[in-house]
């Protein structure tokens, strides 16, 4: 089959292309600057370079599968319109795949679009309605949209969404979530919140990717979930593979929300930061997300985070030699 994938040049697009090769896929991967593009060669992959607002159309003929996996992730803009494209290229992909006659769309989406916390036995994970204070990140919402986008389309075309968490993993050429690693590599004080989040290997995510395109449902959600952790054990586990002498402290609530303030007012400035708030307060809650779903539809059998920081640990070490 045919695969055409959106955000190559990612942690995720990354991982992806390489599993899809691997697994004998033909891949197109879109860029927006092939120049810049220095990734994977293969024989099977063909980089296309164009804008995601742009008639895809041409580029989708004999395409089997489009997984979009590009978006405006970035935490410091100031204003909803600076994340509409996270919905208007989900638009124009999605119709120029229906269009195109694609078998098959896959949206990466984020699991901020659905509500956090344990859940029962009988509760399925991916129904839970996206709670405070994700209901006010920009960012969340832009894909709530553009999830809602996708679902109205599935009598068109198969389409599935995944809904990763935090990714943790190699090739994070950016970087990206990596800045995390980066961050406990190379300072000997580490200063943490006080909530948690899911933290998933982005190997196991690209594994559910590619099992949505085999079993996937139409219209179905999909968690692609690691382990609960709170930022203090995260680090702590950081530690243990970076092999520095590092000191840990607490980062008190109060502190966090006049940051938070600081930031506010910066905003209203029109500065960029990723100070506000909200983004304060989304660090003191504990992100946690259930994985039952994907277990059980297809069939993932989740690697330990540790395995993953340390792949990561070792690809930044790597780099930075």
């Amino acid at each position: 089959m045919t695969v055409f994938v959106t955000g190559v040049s990612g942690l995720l697009g990354t991982n992806l292309v390489l599993l899809l090769l691997q697994k004998g896929y033909t891949v197109k991967g879109l860029v927006r600057s092939k120049s810049s593009y220095k990734h994977i060669s293969h024989d099977r992959l063909q980089i296309i370079e164009a804008e995601l607002n742009t008639d895809l159309s041409v580029y989708l003929q004999n395409v089997d599968i489009v997984i979009h996996v590009a978006a405006v992730t970035r935490q410091d803009l100031i204003s909803y319109k600076d994340y509409q494209i996270n919905y208007n290229a989900t638009e124009n992909i999605l119709c120029a795949a229906v269009k195109a006659k694609v078998k098959k769309f896959i949206y990466v989406s984020t699991a901020n679009t659905i509500g956090y916390g344990i859940v029962s036995n009988n509760e399925v994970p991916e129904y839970k309605t996206m709670l405070w204070p994700f209901t006010r990140s920009l960012y969340a919402r832009s894909k709530a949209a553009a999830e809602a986008h996708v679902l109205s389309k599935q009598g068109d075309i198969t389409v599935h969404i995944v809904n990763p968490t935090f990714m943790i993993g190699p090739n994070d050429s950016k970087p990206s979530s990596g800045k995390i690693i980066l961050m406990a590599m190379k300072n000997g004080i580490l200063f943490y919140p006080p909530g948690g989040k899911n933290f998933v290997a982005v190997k196991d995510v690209a594994i559910g990717i590619e099992k949505c395109i085999q079993v996937g449902k139409n219209g179905h959600r999909y968690l692609l979930a690691g382990i609960n952790m709170s930022y203090e054990d995260f680090f702590r586990l950081v530690k243990m593979f970076t092999k520095r002498r590092q000191v840990l402290f607490p980062i008190p609530s109060l502190l966090l929300l006049v940051a938070g303030l600081i930031g506010d007012i910066l905003r209203s400035f029109k500065i960029k930061t990723s100070l506000c708030t909200n983004n304060m307060q989304i660090l003191r809650v504990k992100n946690y997300y259930d994985n039952k779903t994907s277990i059980a539809e297809l069939g993932i059998q989740y690697q330990s985070i540790e395995k993953a920081v340390a792949e990561s640990v070792e690809y930044f070490r790597q780099e930075c030699k």
